[in-house]
């Protein structure tokens, strides 16, 4: 069993557990009666191998493990935010006081023991905190390589530049299995593809945020979970999909509120009316393939952009008390249709 991978004993762990809940109900609905022997065997055989996964894999093996964990990485990502921020500040801070040459050796330095540190982590480290923490780190003193030789050797910024981001972010993100470097990556390469689309059609990249429709081609992530398997690797599918909702959903939600940054030679009322109707039949895809899926983070998108229009549709239209119950209304019929989808999915209660 000490080739299996963190996950998969964690996900054995809580069928466990499962398993013995389920097992006290049976019981006390005389539905099923083990023999004492046979108890005795099942709960050895579940305690050994929940003792070998703590000390192999460190799982969680119960209730109090999991909400510590849950502490753990919120300190594990608000501890590499901060450090983050204190290393960038305090290179600025004190960046004056040194010569070209110091600045360029601390800034390699920087970058190579940061990366160090994190593989040297890794391989110490079972529970996976610090070295996540470490790759965060690695990242940031990354950028600022990049982007402080620049200024020193007077190099004119370029979009190009969020190539090698995002490559480092993807590369450590799939060997710590760090969630928040994943997104960093795809942002990173979207800003860049978005930012060639840009200057092949005759635009600076700086004016990236004047033509949204630049990103809408970037939802090709949402595939991405589809052509290569991503269940070693925990939350790492729901990234690409909340990522690729976002160049989809984002752009399509801007123009229907601001036609004039549309590539489209219509009148801009036309490309807005365009937009609004596009994004309720993608919300809808969305809600709809999200629950053929079990896609939570898809219905969330949907639901955002469906009360983001209605907001804009009726805020100033309506009195306040007649909006609010109307978003009421609206609130509970999506209730009912979601009841009714949910009942005559496979597998539904009825």
């Amino acid at each position: 069993m000490s080739d299996l991978e963190r996950e998969q004993a964690q996900q054995r762990a809580a069928r466990i557990t499962a398993f013995r809940e389920e097992l006290d109900e049976l019981r006390r609905e005389q539905v099923l009666q083990l023999s004492e022997a046979q108890e005795q065997a099942v709960a050895a055989h579940h305690r050994q191998l929940l003792t070998h996964y703590r000390q192999t894999l460190d799982i969680d093996a119960d209730a109090r493990a999991r909400q510590l964990s849950l502490g753990m990485r919120l300190a594990s990502l608000l501890g590499a935010l901060a450090l983050a921020a204190g290393l960038f500040f305090l290179f600025y801070q004190f960046w004056g006081l040194f010569d070209a040459a110091a600045q360029v050796a601390i800034l390699l330095g920087s970058s190579l023991g940061s990366l160090l540190l994190c593989f040297w982590l890794q391989a110490r480290d079972t529970s996976g905190y610090y070295a996540k923490l470490a790759a965060v780190l690695a990242f940031v003193c990354f950028v600022l390589n990049l982007s402080m030789l620049g200024q020193i050797f007077n190099i004119t910024p370029s979009d190009k530049a969020l190539l090698p981001w995002g490559t480092l972010a993807l590369l450590l993100a799939y060997q710590c299995r760090q969630r928040l470097l994943l997104v960093v990556a795809l942002l990173c390469f979207g800003l860049f593809v978005a930012a060639r689309l840009g200057d092949w059609a005759g635009w600076h990249w700086w004016t990236l945020g004047e033509r949204p429709e630049l990103f809408i081609p970037l939802a090709a992530l949402l595939l991405v979970p589809q052509w290569l398997d991503q269940r070693r690797y925990a939350g790492f599918a729901a990234c690409y999909r909340v990522v690729g909702l976002l160049y989809l959903l984002g752009p399509v939600l801007v123009l229907s509120y601001w036609g004039g940054g549309s590539y489209l030679a219509w009148p801009t009322g036309w490309i807005e009316a365009f937009y609004q109707t596009l994004g309720f039949v993608l919300a809808g895809l969305t809600i709809w393939l999200g629950i053929r899926r079990g896609w939570g983070d898809g219905l969330v998108f949907a639901l955002i952009m469906l009360f983001a229009k209605l907001f804009d549709w009726w805020w100033q239209l309506l009195p306040r008390y007649l909006f609010f119950l109307l978003l009421g209304l609206i609130a509970v019929l999506l209730l009912v249709m979601l009841q009714r989808w949910r009942r005559s999915a496979p597998g539904g209660v009825q």
